[in-house]
């Protein structure tokens, strides 16, 4: 879809773009093949689309993926995407538990199937958690809910096997970070816990209509082959990586003991070699988990 057909698109049906809603829409042919490309898709995997807009990226994920499950809150667009790939009679109506069975390919034409679903898609995922493990998030996210849907997903159970997303560079750049970077912290971690971050790229503004007022990045991650804590384990991480970076110029000991006691904060650390000055930018991963594995117990 060009940016000619996107304009004359919205012209048409007199769609007025919402800002609120993070309507900045992916219009540049090689940088939607990029970010297919880095999805690695094969006819045997199933897609979730977060905000599809007009359907730029849709068209190229049908195409290679054997699912795609769209999410759209926005009741214009929708409209139009079942005008464009034609399922007027088929949407399924917001609250549904399941993706949408929209017919099933032909063995011989070997066709993908599109569910479109009418739903703010951060209130779906929460209200109606689902076995996401054999699927793959490859979505040009609305950049007010890429941090929330991003964590959402990571920290379920079932949680996707790969995320491709574009979104604000400053989140880029948080997701991709190590200890001690600039933009290490909570969304780093929470993240991280699950994911390998193994790519990213920027997307210029120009790519965009309308153009954003920041910049842009996509970002490839990938769940890890084995959970690096327990389930239980994962509440307490939440819990102390939330806490000590709460106030990040505050030495995390100090942070840790509204939660738990001093002397046991005391023995982690030792057994950690933490020391007891240190902030929590200044951890790894690695040593987060250890610290979690510690208290936890």
């Amino acid at each position: 879809m060009t940016l000619t057909e996107m304009r004359e698109a919205l012209a048409k049906r007199d769609i007025q773009l919402t800002k609120s809603l993070g309507q900045n829409f992916l219009h540049d042919a090689n940088q939607l093949q990029r970010i297919v490309a880095a999805a690695e898709l094969s006819k045997h995997d199933k897609v979730l689309e977060v905000g599809p807009g007009l359907g730029p990226l849709t068209e190229l994920l049908l195409e290679k993926a054997g699912e795609v499950f769209a999410i759209e809150k926005d009741g214009r667009l929708v409209e139009f995407l079942q005008e464009r790939f034609g399922l007027e009679s088929r949407l399924q109506p917001e609250g549904s538990v399941e993706p949408p069975e929209v017919g099933t390919p032909n063995e011989e034409e070997e066709a993908s199937c599109l569910g479109l679903l009418h739903d703010d898609a951060l209130k779906f995922l929460k209200r109606e958690p689902r076995d996401w493990s054999d699927w793959k998030l490859v979505a040009n996210l609305p950049y007010s809910v890429a941090s929330p849907i991003l964590v959402e997903l990571a920290l379920m159970t079932r949680r996707p096997e790969r995320m491709v997303v574009t979104l604000q560079l400053e989140v880029a750049r948080r997701l991709m970070s190590r200890a001690d970077d600039d933009d290490y912290g909570v969304l780093t971690l929470l993240v991280q816990l699950d994911y390998e971050p193994r790519d990213w790229f920027k997307i210029p503004t120009g790519c965009f209509f309308p153009e954003p007022d920041v910049e842009s990045a996509c970002v490839v991650l990938q769940r890890r082959s084995a959970p690096l804590l327990s389930d239980e384990q994962r509440v307490s991480f939440v819990k102390i990586v939330k806490r000590a970076f709460s106030q990040r110029r505050k030495m995390m000991l100090k942070l840790l003991k509204q939660d738990w006691p001093l002397e046991t904060l005391k023995s982690a650390f030792e057994e950690l070699n933490i020391s007891q000055m240190e902030r929590a930018e200044k951890l790894s991963l690695d040593q987060f988990v250890e610290l979690t594995r510690q208290l936890a117990n």
